[in-house]
């Protein structure tokens, strides 16, 4: 299992709106700009996040991007698998028919219980977690404008 670009820059896009949520919607080419993410791609990775509910889209001379849910709603994991699609350690955890050995399988519990396990640290880390840990850890480096 690794997660992609397509995760980490989801991750990324979303937290750039929620840092901006009170401003003005977030066009592409600033997102772009401020996580150094190409336009084209970032276009193409706010598809899958407008279309799970996660991000919607302002039309308009004023219009452009704002996160559609609150940060304490979104997890890391449900982040991960709108990009990735569904987390899985070892292909035979997601398709168990597709492995011919699956039913002899000795290994089989260990990745089903490491892959459950994995799911559920994802499922306890927000959006909001990863901003507060942010803004902490700038706070502590005594940089008042943080980054994500």
């Amino acid at each position: 299992m690794k997660i992609s670009t397509k995760g980490r820059y989801g991750l990324r896009i979303l937290l750039d709106l929620a840092r901006h949520e009170n401003g003005n919607p977030r066009l592409i080419r600033d997102i772009a700009e401020s996580q150094q993410i190409s336009e084209k791609y970032i276009s193409r990775l706010i598809i899958d996040l407008r279309r799970a509910g996660m991000v919607r889209s302002i039309r308009g001379a004023k219009g452009g991007f704002r996160i559609a849910k609150s940060p304490r709603e979104l997890t890391l994991l449900d982040i991960v698998e709108v990009m990735e699609g569904p987390l899985s350690i070892v292909d035979c955890v997601r398709a168990p028919e597709r492995c011919p050995r699956n039913l002899h399988c000795v290994t089989r519990e260990i990745w089903d219980n490491l892959n459950a396990d994995i799911r559920e640290s994802m499922r306890k880390v927000t959006l909001q977690d990863i901003i507060e840990n942010d803004r902490k850890q700038h706070i502590a480096e005594g940089i008042l404008d943080y980054c994500i």
